[in-house]
């Protein structure tokens, strides 16, 4: 248990784990450093820190995201982005363009490429990033 309990590793290399598997963990990790975030700023109420948040975590906007990072990325970054977008990850929820589904799934491979990779400088710089429109 030496790990703890953010880090606990993968039975495989993270570059060897299936991109869903990525994505899983990604969306998790994506959620909470948005969460993380918004507790930061100063409206605390639920309603409008649940409203804050899906301008974050819908389909959409990590596609848009996505779109923003994309020049900011290593080849490395890029390649596992690819990997996302084009895995199958079933089907999309009924709210979501299948498009920006696969967009939306490869911005939580690469997240959770990061976070397993421990690049957590990496994922705060990309994570700005998303935020320099609301700080």
């Amino acid at each position: 248990m030496a790990a703890g309990l953010w880090f606990h590793t993968p039975a495989k290399l993270p570059h060897l784990l299936n991109p869903v598997v990525l994505a899983y963990i990604g969306d998790a990790v994506f959620e909470l450093m948005v969460r993380q975030f918004l507790v930061s700023l100063p409206n605390h109420k639920p309603h409008h820190l649940h409203k804050e948040a899906t301008l974050f975590v819908s389909a959409k906007a990590q596609k848009s995201l996505l779109e923003k990072w994309m020049p900011l990325l290593s080849e490395e970054e890029a390649d596992m982005v690819r990997r996302g977008r084009n895995t199958k990850s079933g089907t999309p929820p009924k709210n979501a363009d299948p498009g920006d589904y696969r967009h939306a799934t490869a911005l939580e491979c690469l997240v959770g490429y990061l976070y397993y990779t421990k690049r957590n400088s990496r994922l705060q710089q990309l994570m700005e990033v998303a935020f320099e429109d609301r700080m």
